[in-house]
C-alpha cells in the first residue's frame, strides 16, 4: 500500500525529528552516526529488542573502512573480532582434516595496525575480518553517545503518511502492545532489511532472481575445531564433502559458522546440520549447537530507492547472495552517500531536489554489484570433481586441477578492491566532467583520480592518507600552490556551502593529474579542472541548485 499523502496540516501532538532511521544494523547505525555528526537531528526505531544470535555478515571491506575511519571509529572495530594476530587467510581443503588444495594468506589485524606493508596499500584501511556480532554493539555503543541521535529499540514502524513537508510514522512500543505514537519527520530511511516494513508501505518490489542458491547456516560453540584449527589457523576454511561449505572463525577460538550451499530448487528442511558439520569437518566434532538458519541467496535489487520523503538503503534497497559480505558494505556506502545529502538539505545549503541524485547514483551501484556478486557466486560454488578425495596419482592431479581454477576465481573475491574503489557516480547530476565508464567489476579499479569516483589514497609527507585531509563539507584540493582559490571560498560562502582548501604535493600527478579537485562529503571527486573553472556554477551544480552542462 502507498503511502497516503496529503496536504500540510496543522502539527499534530507526537515526537519531532530531522530524520527517522527504521533498522539498526549496520546501515542503519552508519546512517545515524553520520548524521548526527553532522548535526542532523535523527531517532533510530529497531523492531527487536535483541540483536540475532547467528553471525551473518563477517568481513568488512576496504571502503567500508575508510568511511568508519572518517567517522572516527575504524581503529576499534580493527581491534574487535578475531585476535589481532589471527590471519585473515583462506584455506580450501578436502575437509578441515583432509588434504590442503589452496589457500590465500591474507593479514592480520595486528600487523595491518603496524603498518606491514602500507605503502603498496590502495588504502589507509585495508579490510578486516569481522563478525557482524562484534561490529553492531560498537556502532550502536557510538550512535548512543552522540548528541541529537536517540535509539530506540522494541518499536516497530506500522505505518508512513507522507505530507508537503514532512512524513508521519506511525510507531508501536513493545512496552505497550497496540498502543502507537505519531513521529513528525522531514525524512524516513528504511533500513530495515530484506522484509523492510518501510518498502512495503512505499509499495516498492524487489527485481530481479528469487533464489542463485540455498543455505544451510549452523553457528556452534566447539573448543575442538579451536584446537585443530590451532594448527594452521584461518578466517575461512572451504571444504568439498558431499556439499560445498565454509567454515568460519568467529572469535578465533571457539566460535564457528558453517555455511552449506544447496541447488537453488533442494528442499533444506531435510538436511541434517550435525551431519553437515561432520562432511566439513571430516569426522566427528565436540559442539554445542547455537542457532541454525535455512535461507536462500538471491540477486534482488528495488525498484525504486526513494518515493518523496523517504528512502531505502542497504539489505531493504537490495539483496544479493553473500559472497564476500557486499550486502552489509553496500548497505555502508548507501549511508555514506544519502548521510551527506540529507545533511546538505538540512542545513539548507542544498535544495531538496538534490536527494533525487541519491536514486540515480546508488541504484545502478547496487544492479552492478547484484550481477557480479551473482556471477562470481555461480562461479565459486560451481560443482567440484569428486576425484579431488581419491589417493594417489588421480586424486592430486585433481587437486591441482581445483587450485588452477581457484587461483583465478579467488583473489579478487576476498580482495575485492573494484567493489571498494571502482564504484562511481560518474554519470550523477552532480558531477561536472564524468563520462560513462566500463562496468563495475569486484577487481578493476584505477589508482588516477576521475570525476564520480572515490578520490584515490595517497601517503601524504606527514604521514596521513590524503582521505584525512578532507573536510566534513567539500574540500578543494589544490596540486599546485601558484593557483588561487579566493574565488572558490568567497563562492561557498556566499551560498553557505562547507568548503576547505588542503594541499596536496605536486609529486602525486599521475594520481591527482589536474591543478584542483573538489571532493565531495562522501570522498568521490564532483569536479577536476584549473584556473578556467567557474566556481559559482561549479558550486551549484556538484549540490544539485543547477543541472550539469551537457557532456
Amino acid at each position: 500500500m502507498n503511502p497516503e499523502r496529503v496536504n500540510p496540516a496543522a502539527d499534530s501532538p507526537g515526537d519531532r525529528t530531522g530524520v527517522l532511521v527504521v533498522g539498526a544494523g549496520p546501515t542503519g547505525l552508519t546512517l545515524a552516526i553520520d548524521l548526527a555528526r553532522r548535526g542532523v537531528p535523527c531517532h533510530v526505531v529497531e523492531a527487536r529488542t535483541e540483536r540475532p544470535v547467528n553471525p551473518r555478515c563477517n568481513t568488512t571491506s576496504a571502503r567500508s573502512m575508510e568511511i568508519f575511519r572518517r567517522l572516527g571509529i575504524a581503529d576499534e572495530i580493527r581491534r574487535s573480532g578475531l585476535p589481532e594476530d589471527h590471519p585473515g587467510s583462506v584455506q580450501y581443503r578436502t575437509t578441515l582434516r583432509g588434504e590442503e588444495i589452496f589457500r590465500l594468506d591474507l593479514p592480520s589485524a595486528a600487523q595491518v595496525l603496524a603498518g606491514v606493508g602500507r605503502d603498496s596499500w590502495p588504502t589507509p584501511e585495508p579490510q578486516h575480518r569481522i563478525s557482524q556480532l562484534f561490529l553492531e554493539p560498537i556502532l550502536e555503543r557510538h550512535a548512543r553517545g552522540l548528541p541529537g541521535l536517540t535509539l530506540e529499540r522494541g518499536a516497530r514502524l506500522v505505518a508512513l503518511r507522507q505530507h508537503a513537508d514532512h512524513v508521519e510514522a506511525v510507531v508501536e512500543s513493545g512496552e505497550h502492545a497496540g498502543a502507537t505514537r505519531v513521529l513528525r519527520c522531514d525524512h524516513v530511511v528504511g533500513c530495515d532489511g530484506a522484509h523492510s516494513a518501510v518498502r512495503r508501505q512505499l509499495g516498492i518490489r524487489y527485481q530481479g532472481v528469487e533464489a542463485i542458491q540455498k543455505f544451510v547456516s549452523t553457528f556452534v560453540r566447539s573448543p575442538e575445531l579451536g584446537r585443530m584449527a590451532a594448527r594452521d589457523r584461518a578466517w575461512t576454511y572451504w571444504t568439498y564433502g558431499r556439499r560445498l561449505a565454509s567454515l568460519i572463525a568467529i572469535d578465533g577460538d571457539e566460535l564457528w559458522l558453517n555455511h552449506v550451499a544447496f541447488a537453488p530448487d533442494h528442499d533444506t528442511d531435510g538436511e541434517d546440520p550435525e551431519r553437515l558439520l561432520r562432511e566439513a569437518v571430516g569426522g566427528a566434532v565436540e559442539h554445542e549447537v547455537l542457532g541454525v538458519v535455512r535461507w536462500t541467496g538471491r540477486q534482488l535489487v528495488a525498484e525504486r530507492y526513494h518515493d518523496g520523503r523517504v528512502f531505502l538503503a542497504g539489505d531493504a534497497a537490495h539483496i544479493w547472495i553473500p559472497v564476500g559480505g557486499f550486502g552489509m558494505n553496500a548497505g555502508i556506502q548507501d549511508a555514506a552517500t544519502l548521510g551527506w545529502m540529507l545533511a546538505a538539505v538540512h542545513h539548507g545549503w542544498a535544495p531538496p531536489d538534490l536527494l533525487a541524485a541519491y536514486e540515480s547514483e546508488r541504484k545502478p551501484v547496487g544492479e552492478q554489484f547484484a550481477g557480479a556478486v551473482g556471477a562470481a557466486a555461480r562461479v565459486s560454488l560451481a560443482d567440484v570433481s569428486p576425484d579431488i578425495h581419491l589417493t594417489g596419482p588421480e586424486g592430486v592431479r585433481a587437486r591441482a586441477a581445483l587450485a588452477d581454477r581457484l587461483a583465478v576465481t579467488e583473489p579478487h573475491r576476498y580482495s575485492p578492491d573494484g567493489f571498494s574503489f571502482g564504484y562511481h557516480y560518474a554519470a550523477s547530476p552532480l558531477v561536472v566532467g564524468g563520462e560513462e565508464q566500463a562496468a563495475i567489476s569486484m577487481g578493476g579499479y584505477e589508482e588516477r583520480a576521475r570525476p564520480g569516483f572515490r578520490l584515490p589514497h595517497t601517503w601524504l609527507p606527514d604521514g596521513r592518507s590524503v582521505l584525512d585531509v578532507l573536510g566534513p563539507g567539500f574540500t578543494l584540493l589544490r596540486t599546485d600552490a601558484g593557483v588561487d582559490v579566493g574565488p572558490w571560498v568567497e563562492a561557498a560562502r556566499e551560498r553557505n556551502i562547507p568548503l576547505a582548501v588542503a594541499d596536496v604535493p605536486a609529486c602525486r600527478l599521475d594520481r591527482y593529474p589536474t591543478a584542483l579537485l573538489l571532493v565531495r562529503p562522501d570522498q568521490h571527486v564532483a569536479w577536476m579542472g584549473g584556473v578556467d573553472a567557474h566556481p559559482d556554477e561549479l558550486l551549484q551544480t556538484v549540490t544539485g541548485r543547477v543541472a550539469a552542462r551537457q557532456r
